[in-house]
């Protein structure tokens, strides 16, 4: 039986990097229920498990969240079991480096499902409640590179300021409903996304450098937001 009374803390991407980072500072920080939500069952279990040590409450809930059908019926089962989420945390994404001219049409698509579609569908799916009840956090992790222009990044680029833009959005049409949006954008950070590049992990953010930033900012009062944040390594973009 969970208790309704400690917020409940849905993280996507919850299945390494920013995305466990992310349940691991919420499950250390305060009491909390935690739903995460990934593709990947077996990784998903395994922060569950670091979590649950920690003294939160987990439910994973596996689900591919570039897919419409998959993401309702994942919506239907948290609401029904666990109820209204407090804070959304859009986390899920993918990099995936192409030129312009050498970016196919199917990587093109991948970096929007990935980055793009999916914040639109989970938002899409948990947004009305948290505004008919009239309060929840909503966070959305765009990057960097839905600010600003970099070389082998045409696709992310695009998704990533499709992100940042619809963010934008959001943020005006569901401030008076007392729903939160923060948008966040990191630079370059330490998760496997790096596997196989010769970047030292010293020149990148800790992963928990970035969560803590989601943390601290939805400990503000209900009269503040934090709209936007941007972390970058101390010596600048990679």
């Amino acid at each position: 039986m969970t208790d309704s009374a400690k917020p409940l803390i849905l993280v996507t991407g919850a299945s390494q990097g920013i995305g466990a980072a992310l349940a691991r500072v919420f499950a250390g920080e305060m009491p909390c229920r935690l739903a995460l939500v990934a593709r990947n069952e077996t990784n998903l279990n395994k922060v569950a498990d670091e979590c649950q040590a920690l003294g939160a409450e987990v439910s994973v809930f596996p689900c591919d969240v570039s897919e419409a059908k998959a993401v309702r019926e994942m919506a239907e089962v948290v609401q029904g079991r666990l109820g209204v989420v407090d804070v959304l945390i859009n986390n899920a994404g993918s990099f995936q480096p192409s030129s312009f001219l050498d970016l196919s049409i199917e990587g093109f698509d991948e970096m929007i499902n990935a980055n793009l579609r999916s914040f639109f569908l989970v938002s899409r799916a948990f947004a009305p409640a948290m505004v008919e009840r009239g309060k929840g956090h909503l966070f959305v992790m765009s990057s960097v590179a839905g600010l600003n222009d970099y070389p082998m990044g045409a696709g992310y680029c695009a998704a990533k300021f499709g992100v940042t833009g619809l963010a934008k959005v959001m943020r005006s049409e569901l401030q008076e409903s007392g729903v939160r949006v923060t948008i966040v954008y990191p630079g370059a950070t330490y998760t496997p996304s790096w596997d196989g590049s010769d970047v030292p992990e010293e020149r990148m953010m800790p992963a928990a450098d970035v969560a803590r930033s989601f943390y601290d900012a939805y400990q503000m009062s209900q009269r503040t937001v934090i709209e936007e944040i941007v972390l970058r390594p101390q010596l600048g973009d990679i």
